[in-house]
């Protein structure tokens, strides 16, 4: 049965279809446990420092491990790999519910599972990126399911944050942990029934320090793909880690509690979902690099503002800029890159995209927490904006040369 919106066209594919289902569930119950865990571990320790240590550990494992899992994910059986992290995470999730539920939780304990969960994470991202092409069987349609997948993550960022805000309220966020682990069940249930053709594998592999070398070099040697993974670093360093300082932003700019929290982290989730929609409405990736550049250069010029406008109504729209600007930066990267890149190489070249903007983070997010406690949560993120701006602008004065030589490549390639 062919869905007849072009806009979601890659929900034809009926294990594309379960993948999202299940994932739908997950990843609201995932945005429920993020907000409560940094919303708690700022009420018992009241540290903007602490709230970054958190953003670091919880992303750390992304910049040490992905290159790794991106080997395996050239080599590995992609459904049983996935299946396995979908297992671990919800491992971990009734770990942290337990833990509070009982009273025992501790601010050491949230950082710790943070990191475990991290470490999941950093498999699952590279993996993921290459298990789409198995569940769509078609790569013409690729493009759509890496917009629709981000459409729905940013679906649960959006309703997620805002539920959060309102369970803490009412049940505390104890409830928040307890809901998350039972959303996972709709994951593992969607995965039975998950059906793929493995991707061929060789048979002999090189050595993986070989490998990993082969896909820096492949990456280096391509001016396109090595100009946007820096973008996206430039992103990922500056411009990701305010949601890490929302609990400060809110509390000490805003002066409100964890329901206007959830509301502000959900504008930037409408904003990304706003994102998503209109990449996926999209046809071809062609004309996404200028497109990416704007995007980049808006939100840091929202980010800059967001701390300075003192009422929660202005900051809204402001965060909800921020949200779109970043999705569009890093779902226009992922689609161009994917389209571009060698089969064989795809899972290496998808680790370093995820080591750009999420391995990079946890450095970006210590060091925010770190000068927000030494000069203001405003300043912070004023700095965080402004340079994020800088780094679109110096992509603008690169353009036409990176723009040829994609064009080149889609010619080759016959992308239309």
């Amino acid at each position: 049965m062919k869905n007849p919106l072009p806009t979601l066209r890659a929900l034809h594919h009926r294990n594309f279809r379960l993948f999202i289902s299940g994932q739908a569930f997950a990843l609201v119950g995932y945005w429920m446990q993020s907000i409560a865990q940094s919303w708690l571990l700022y009420k018992m320790t009241d540290s903007a420092t602490l709230l970054g240590l958190l953003g670091f550990a919880s992303s750390l494992p992304i910049l040490l491990l992905s290159p790794f899992a991106g080997i395996w994910s050239d080599r590995c059986n992609l459904h049983r790999v996935m299946f396995a992290t979908q297992a671990l995470e919800m491992t971990q999730a009734i770990t942290l519910a337990t833990l509070a539920l009982t009273g025992n939780l501790q601010p050491w304990h949230i950082i710790a599972l943070s990191m475990a969960m991290g470490v999941l994470i950093s498999i699952e991202i590279p993996v993921r990126h290459a298990y789409l092409l198995e569940l769509v069987g078609d790569k013409s349609d690729l493009p759509n399911a890496i917009a629709v997948t981000s459409l729905m993550a940013n679906c649960g960022r959006l309703i997620g944050p805002a539920l959060a805000g309102l369970v803490i309220g009412w049940l505390g966020e104890s409830a928040c942990f307890a809901i998350n682990a039972v959303s996972y069940s709709a994951v593992i249930i969607s995965f039975m029934f998950i059906r793929v053709t493995p991707t061929l594998r060789a048979d002999e592999h090189k050595a993986m320090l070989q490998g990993m070398r082969e896909g820096v070099a492949y990456v280096w040697h391509s001016r396109p793909i090595r100009s946007l993974l820096m973008m996206l670093t430039a992103l990922g360093l500056l411009g990701t880690p305010y949601i890490s300082l929302m609990p400060v932003l809110v509390r000490e700019v805003f002066k409100g509690g964890a329901d206007q929290m959830g509301f502000l982290v959900g504008s930037a989730g409408l904003g990304a979902v706003a994102g998503t929609l209109f990449l996926a409405s999209r046809s071809s990736v062609r004309g996404l690099m200028r497109l990416l550049t704007y995007a980049a250069l808006a939100a840091g010029i929202a980010l800059a503002l967001v701390a300075h406008v003192k009422l929660v109504w202005l900051a809204m729209p402001l965060l909800a800029i921020t949200g779109f600007g970043i999705l569009v930066t890093s779902v226009s990267v992922n689609m161009i890159v994917q389209a571009i890149v060698d089969d064989d190489k795809r899972g290496r070249v998808m680790s370093l995209y995820t080591v750009s903007f999420m391995g990079v983070a946890p450095f970006g997010a210590l060091a925010a927490g770190a000068l927000a406690d030494g000069i203001g949560v405003a300043a912070t993120l004023t700095i965080s904006g402004l340079c994020c701006a800088v780094g679109a602008l110096v992509l603008a004065s690169r353009h036409a040369v990176i723009r040829s030589e994609l064009g080149e490549t889609y010619a080759r390639l016959n992308i239309k």
